[in-house]
């Protein structure tokens, strides 16, 4: 019964009654990231907040577009003693007796009426007091642009629970909205935009890209595979430090799942350059977002492990990343396991053997991660045709 009249609540379009919803909601879903809360409730006891949560971003994307293209005003006389002239909402003239005349005169317009008895009573327009409808004007964009902002940080918040992930992978409609609002990084609000990747990211292990070429037409969006990871490639140029992190974690995450290879391993090139270029990033958490998103590419296929043995400065900062060394030891011992995948082929080999030295003394000099590289060192040093020849180097393996 709640949840019926949350979702009541998030679709009546009242300020009051939306805001209520949205902080009901927030305290709902809101946890730690690390935290596992036995009270956390999942959207499976919540039937159409999903929905409702998605209609109140879609109703502030619909009016979010440039001013410049919206409709200029054109004053007409024809009807001016009329409440309406028949030419259209633009065209309507006002009249004190209309009741939607305090929007069409813009905010100056007065929320109340004097009777003359010094006491003011509530006119045919109270559904846009503070506790009605939102306005039109420029307020009311800001109003609306806060509740969207609310009800994506919700929508984030549901998607840390594991009972949700599933349910929020397989929602087309809540992919599509997230998808969109990173295609509008430029222009859509940031922590609107901030709060969409997040959310994808935590779906991203649940996440099938086939889902876009379902063959139940989508009521909402267009939304492709191919636009899909473009999207995400937007976010990965971003100079915005969470936004490019966070995409280089989803595509990490995304390229593990089999189903999703053919729409990534196109745009392999552009990855690995931007991959590359984060790790000489001076953040820790930039070098550790593209370490494990270039050790999942490593174990793909064949080619993905040729391209990026052969994309320049690749080799060197993964190397330095280890020497450093990174703050964890976790990305250490990826970027570790993704020199021994290049090491695995053959046709590496002659790109590798020029860091040979800098293998052999990371493998006597760190405990941590000695074992890794004296595997690499065999893989370089023994037969071309057999991984268990007798090695040609001095490391008696």
């Amino acid at each position: 019964q709640n949840s019926k009249r949350i979702v009541m609540a998030l679709q009546s379009g009242l300020k009051s009654e939306l805001t209520w919803a949205l902080n009901s909601l927030t305290l709902l879903s809101f946890k730690e990231k690390e935290d596992v809360r036995k009270d956390a409730t999942p959207l499976a006891k919540l039937p159409g907040v999903l929905d409702a949560l998605l209609q109140v971003i879609d109703d502030w994307r619909d009016i979010a577009r440039p001013r410049m293209s919206a409709k200029l005003a054109r004053p007409r006389l024809l009807g001016i003693n009329s409440v309406f002239s028949g030419f259209g909402f633009e065209f309507e003239t006002t009249n004190p007796n209309d009741p939607l005349s305090r929007v069409r005169l813009g905010p100056d317009a007065k929320t109340s009426e004097n009777t003359g008895d010094g006491n003011q009573s509530r006119g045919s327009d109270w559904w846009y007091d503070e506790e009605g409808l939102f306005n039109l004007d420029e307020e009311g964009r800001v109003e609306r642009q806060q509740c969207a902002v609310a009800a994506s940080n919700v929508i984030r918040n549901f998607s840390f629970m594991p009972e949700n992930e599933t349910v929020m992978a397989q929602h087309r409609h809540c992919l599509e909205t997230v998808i969109q609002c990173m295609e509008d990084h430029d222009t859509e609000d940031e922590e609107l935009v901030t709060n969409a990747i997040e959310t994808i990211v935590n779906l991203a292990p649940f996440l099938n890209l086939r889902i876009f070429s379902s063959s139940k037409p989508s009521q909402h969006a267009h939304i492709t595979e191919k636009r899909a990871v473009e999207a995400i490639m937007g976010m990965l140029e971003s100079p915005i430090k969470a936004w490019h992190c966070a995409a280089a974690e989803l595509l990490g995450r995304l390229i593990v799942n089999p189903d999703n290879e053919p729409f990534i391993v196109p745009f392999v090139p552009q990855v690995y350059k931007r991959l590359v270029d984060l790790l000489s990033f001076l953040g820790a958490d930039a070098q550790a977002a593209a370490v494990a998103a270039l050790h999942n590419f490593a174990e793909v296929n064949m080619d993905c492990r040729l391209r990026l043995v052969n994309e320049r400065w690749a080799i060197g900062r993964l190397l330095k990343i280890i020497q450093s060394p990174h703050p964890l030891l976790e990305v250490c011992r990826k970027a570790a396991l993704t020199l021994e995948n290049l090491a695995c082929e053959p046709q590496n080999r002659t790109q590798l053997m020029a860091y040979e030295s800098t293998f052999a003394e990371i493998a006597f000099s760190d405990a941590r991660l000695s074992d890794t590289f004296a595997r690499i060192l065999y893989e370089l040093t023994s037969k071309a045709n057999s991984k268990l020849g007798t090695a040609r180097g001095v490391w008696g393996l």
